[in-house]
């Protein structure tokens, strides 16, 4: 164990960041467990991501729960929706050679940034922070139920968390004001990422990652209370610009990964 700490404060600045956009923080996990662990399995690799974003999830899920931000109504129904998607992902997980895992990790990351920079012109719905969620009678539950399906299935099957997919989901196609949806996204994660975890427990994966899962998420603990309450003095229209730049720098990064492995 003594050799993974100092995944610690590695953990605490994923739980901080992923807390703060509400992505739960597996899409900066992956990529970097991907450069530091370069011949691990993808599937010892998403198992050890979903375990960390469940934690990270969870303890931001209760700092926004103080704050009354969680639309709980809409978080329950999407969850239910993604919770099968999950475990079909974490299952498909292992049939993934590492080279076509990273190509497709690095082009969703980069498809998702060039979203959000192509609709950057178009203000996404703010609220106050700290007050409630708005009535869920106002936005489109089947359509969200057949979104987070998917979210479900292609952020467990990366390891991801489906935070960085939902969010703009939320607040683009259902209308969302970005602090409810960072919130919201924050209590389907938790949900989700425990679905995929258990997955991987019930496989054997989750054996082989057991220690380093264990430091990141005492980190993420930490920060993920941190980054809650950072969430509260930055605009949603900087929390989206952030999500943005951190999506596109690590798509590009793990595709260049990618074309190299090939190359060789």
């Amino acid at each position: 164990m003594e050799q993974h700490l100092w995944l610690i404060p590695v953990g605490f600045a994923v739980g901080a960041y992923g807390t703060l956009i509400g992505a739960g923080g597996g899409f900066v996990l992956v990529p970097l467990l991907l450069l530091i662990y370069p011949h691990e399995s993808p599937e010892v690799i998403t198992a050890i991501s979903l375990c960390v974003v469940f934690f990270n999830a969870a303890s931001g899920s209760v700092a926004y729960a103080r704050m009354g931000r969680i639309d709980y109504k809409a978080g329950l129904i999407f969850s239910a929706a993604a919770a099968p998607g999950a475990v079909l992902g974490a299952l498909s997980t292992s049939y993934i050679p590492r080279n076509i895992f990273n190509f497709i990790f690095g082009i969703m990351m980069i498809l998702a940034s060039a979203y959000l920079i192509l609709r950057a012109t178009q203000n996404p719905h703010e609220s106050v922070p700290g007050k409630a969620a708005k009535d869920s009678s106002s936005y489109n539950l089947t359509l969200g139920t057949i979104l987070s399906l998917f979210v479900g299935y292609f952020s467990s099957l990366l390891g991801i968390g489906g935070g960085i997919i939902h969010v703009p989901a939320l607040v683009r196609i259902l209308s969302f004001p970005v602090h409810i949806a960072t919130a919201t996204s924050h209590f389907i994660l938790a949900i989700m990422a425990l679905t995929g975890t258990l997955t991987h427990v019930a496989t054997g994966t989750f054996h082989h990652g057991i220690r380093r899962a264990i430091c990141l998420s005492i980190g993420v603990v930490i920060g993920a209370q941190v980054g809650a309450r950072l969430s509260t003095r930055i605009s949603g229209s900087w929390i989206i610009r952030g999500l943005a730049i951190a999506l596109g720098f690590v798509g590009v990064r793990i595709l260049f990964l990618a074309f190299e492995a090939i190359s060789r």
